[in-house]
């Protein structure tokens, strides 16, 4: 390692709470000196956690692609042309690619970000991912103190040509949501009462319960957002626990706005049952647990939380291809919209800020069980 990337290694050392540090020497190795002081200067001016890690990522592919591409790092502020090369390379039409090899991203550079595990699946990007990059390139500039060309007429006709010669059927990030009916058969795997049992049965319940919270939230909640709350009476007139998780900073929250929600009854439960006994007082509230049943001092990392529901659903006999973490998520919307829950009401607990994507649960479970799908039965 030359001594100009080990002093970025150091500098990517000093925020790396909130980067992914794994892959501390290859980003070191990507990014310039440039590029990380933008990404420190973000963290002390209190960018969130996600957000930060989203252009990180988007970060370090588009300079391995440029680098790839053109044989340089990326410029700053990116020409026109340049930004036209990348959806070029990234929006094709596979029909096309047979006839025309030289259609889409070229062979070399293709190969050169496959080598550097940059690219994994085979044909074009998906349109969001594209317009994400894009998005995330131009913040960069912005706070880099430049102004690009990203809401040039030829770029925004570009992507949308492109988008339109090649129609792709729009996928939710889970296929199948985890509703209760799914969520039982998963809890019925966690009934070994272990250490790891207990931890998985938390997770699912909580994440669930919380609104659906994201993987990240779920990873990275500790101890010190935990509240204990006043019972309130169940339907039948028991008290039942409640506590209050204070989220802080969400995906979707303001800058100082400090999201808290709510859990009742089971999931309190549960979550105590699994504090108590991997004797977590403070910290971490979800750690990994190694072979032989000792609990890690680290939290889990967020893929962590979506392969745990992976391995849950293949225990309950269903196809874990079908199902990951956000499926929590949506899960949630759709068992509200199920038991008639009002959206409002739901969507305090999901802390939803879109109706428009929370409705789109509602209107799935309506029109499923509405007379129009019941014409002939």
């Amino acid at each position: 390692m030359s001594d100009a990337i080990h002093i970025r290694a150091e500098q990517l050392d000093t925020i790396a709470s909130v980067l992914p540090i794994e892959r501390r020497d290859k980003l070191a190795e990507l990014l310039t000196d440039q590029d990380v002081e933008t990404l420190r200067h973000l963290v002390n001016e209190g960018m969130g956690e996600n957000t930060l890690r989203a252009l990180t990522s988007d970060l370090a592919y588009l300079e391995a692609w440029s680098q790839a591409a053109t044989g340089d790092p990326l410029p700053w502020p990116a020409p026109e042309a340049l930004l036209l090369k990348f959806v070029a390379h990234h929006l094709w039409d596979p029909r096309q690619r047979e006839t025309d090899t030289d259609h889409g991203m070229p062979a070399d550079v293709d190969q050169s970000l496959r080598d550097a595990g940059f690219l994994r699946s085979t044909g074009p990007h998906a349109p969001d991912t594209v317009r994400r990059r894009l998005a995330s390139w131009s913040t960069l500039t912005k706070w880099r103190g430049a102004q690009g060309s990203f809401a040039s007429p030829a770029l925004k006709s570009a992507i949308r040509l492109t988008v339109r010669a090649v129609p792709r059927k729009r996928r939710r990030k889970s296929a199948k949501a985890v509703t209760g009916d799914v969520l039982a058969k998963l809890l019925a795997t966690c009934d070994d009462h272990n250490l790891r049992d207990l931890r998985d049965r938390a997770i699912l319940m909580v994440a669930f319960a919380s609104g659906g919270r994201r993987r990240s939230e779920v990873a990275g909640l500790r101890k010190e957002q935990l509240t204990i709350e006043a019972p309130v009476k169940g339907e039948d007139g028991s008290p039942l626990p409640s506590m209050s998780i204070h989220l802080g900073r969400t995906k979707t929250s303001g800058a100082d706005q400090d999201e808290i929600v709510y859990l009742t009854g089971r999931p309190v439960e549960a979550l105590k049952a699994w504090l108590a006994a991997a004797k977590i007082d403070n910290g971490s509230v979800f750690r990994a647990i190694d072979r032989w049943g000792n609990v890690s001092r680290r939290p889990l990392d967020p893929k962590a939380v979506n392969d745990i529901l992976k391995q849950r659903v293949a225990m309950a006999g269903l196809d874990p291809g079908e199902f990951s973490a956000h499926g929590l998520r949506s899960g949630y919307l759709t068992e509200a919209a199920n038991r008639g829950i009002p959206l409002p009401e739901a969507m305090e607990q999901s802390r939803h800020r879109s109706v428009q994507q929370a409705t789109s649960y509602y209107n799935d479970a309506s029109r499923r069980s509405g007379r129009a799908a019941q014409l002939l039965k």
